[in-house]
């Protein structure tokens, strides 16, 4: 396995950005919920890094970051989190991987993430709940979790990372 300097530098700054990222919207906590702050830097380092890095990135910030601050609280929030921002690492880079470097990828590799992560989310949740918690997840709970309450973090991620990937895949190409 080759290690990659630029990689490793770049998923620590992700992760790191998982961490501070949420301070921004901690103090509402329904609206950095709705904003899914810490998903921003996930999807950035698929783009950037590719499956492996994206993959850990996303499967250690929730739980980094429940050990540092305390958020996500693991049950019920964090654990089925990091099976989604894993999710979301691992289908965009693999996504934009197989894609011509093109801005239509991007967007393509985006959504794709954003939807199956959402799905991996609520596998995660219905599995999660019924076994640790031993209550039901409903289909209603997994399309108001996944799509209906985080329209605004959908949106948002759709107008800002595919313009940073853009930019800076630019600045990578000539470095």
């Amino acid at each position: 396995m080759k290690i990659d300097t630029k990689n490793i530098i770049i998923s620590g700054i992700c992760l790191a950005l998982c961490m501070y990222l949420p301070f921004l919207t901690g103090q509402i906590q329904k609206f950095g919920q709705a904003l899914a702050p810490m998903h921003i830097p996930v999807l950035l380092c698929g783009f950037f890094c590719g499956v492996r890095y994206a993959a850990l990135v996303g499967a250690t910030a929730p739980l980094l970051r429940f050990m540092l601050f305390g958020m996500p609280p693991l049950i019920p929030v964090g654990i089925p989190m990091c099976f989604e921002l894993a999710a979301y690492g691992i289908v965009v880079a693999l996504m934009y991987s197989l894609m011509p470097k093109k801005a239509v990828s991007v967007y393509v590799s985006l959504v794709t993430a954003m939807l199956i992560g959402r799905v991996v989310w609520g596998v995660a949740m219905w599995r999660f709940a019924e076994i640790a918690l031993d209550v039901p997840f409903t289909f209603k709970a997994f399309l108001a979790g996944a799509f209906v309450d985080a329209v605004p973090g959908i949106i948002l991620h759709i107008v800002i990372i595919p313009p940073i990937v853009i930019a800076v895949r630019g600045v990578f190409r000539t470095a």
